[in-house]
């Protein structure tokens, strides 16, 4: 008896350790994106009033007017969304189409072709910066969307996962599907696709982000007001009107709302796909 209730105090300690951990962590997360919602309704008396409080006295829009008086940011949200949703597409079928044939498809070299790529992974974006450059202006695409959109419309690690999670589909169902008269794409629009939902949901979820917090390649390939993206205009803004920290607030705050509602939108795919079973079973190629 007294063992057993010694396993259960260890439980309940365990877990309350755990717990707290979890909500400490959240806190510390939460805090910084309260702390910026709330500076970005506050009046300029306020902001640079002594000590700083989370309290509004007298809330107010103005930094939002202001913002949308200062730049033209309605043109840098539908850059980015533009950008961020073309190659969040382009991404999820291009890798998910990659992954079926390294996975169920038998051509010469393919375990070879497969591991070049796995080993491409460690090479630092950085190293590309330079070379993808002197591509934009030889193709005549610098100040444009298809140099914010051709280079990332794959990616390796997109295939990975693909890859790895198509692989746990048992090859008995593409089998039928072929004895049926399907053709490659058919098997893999039919098959592959309603059983994939969410690495889909995944991949679409870390694309997105990745996009929209892009900065140093739209820093280098774009240079034109009208083509900018969120990050860029509120790198300018911070350094143009630097005093004006409600402003800055509120522009991160248009920043960041469509991250957060493309994040809780998809959550339940998003924690499905990381904690998927295929991922778990195969994680080597």
């Amino acid at each position: 008896m007294e063992v057993l209730k010694g396993k259960r105090f260890c439980n309940f300690a365990t877990k309350s350790m755990i717990y707290s951990f979890l909500l400490f962590g959240a806190v510390t997360i939460a805090v910084p994106y309260v702390w910026m919602l709330v500076t970005s309704i506050k009046p300029v008396e306020e902001v640079q009033s002594y000590p700083p409080s989370f309290i509004v006295k007298h809330p107010t829009i103005l930094p939002y007017q202001d913002l949308f008086r200062l730049m033209p940011i309605m043109r840098y949200i539908w850059n980015s969304i533009y950008v961020s949703a073309t190659v969040t597409i382009a991404n999820v079928f291009l890798c998910s189409l990659a992954g079926y044939a390294f996975a169920k498809q038998r051509f010469w070299g393919r375990d070879k072709i497969f591991f070049v790529l796995l080993g491409s992974l460690m090479i630092p974006w950085q190293v590309n910066i330079i070379s993808g450059f002197i591509l934009m202006r030889k193709l005549g695409w610098l100040n444009s969307y298809n140099a914010l959109i051709v280079p990332v419309m794959a990616g390796v690690f997109g295939v990975f996962l693909c890859r790895q999670f198509i692989m746990s589909i048992p090859d008995d169902l593409v089998d039928a599907a072929k004895i049926d008269g399907c053709s490659e794409f058919s098997i893999y629009r039919l098959v592959i696709l309603p059983l994939i939902k969410p690495i889909l949901a995944t991949l679409a979820i870390l694309t997105f982000l990745q996009q929209w917090n892009s900065f140093i390649w739209p820093l280098i390939v774009i240079n034109s007001n009208s083509m900018r993206t969120l990050p860029l205009a509120l790198s300018v803004l911070n350094g143009q009107y630097g005093t004006r920290f409600a402003t800055i607030m509120a522009g991160a705050v248009v920043a960041t709302t469509p991250m957060l509602i493309v994040f809780l939108s998809f959550q339940k795919y998003f924690m499905k796909g990381v904690t998927m079973k295929g991922l778990k079973e195969y994680g080597t190629p």
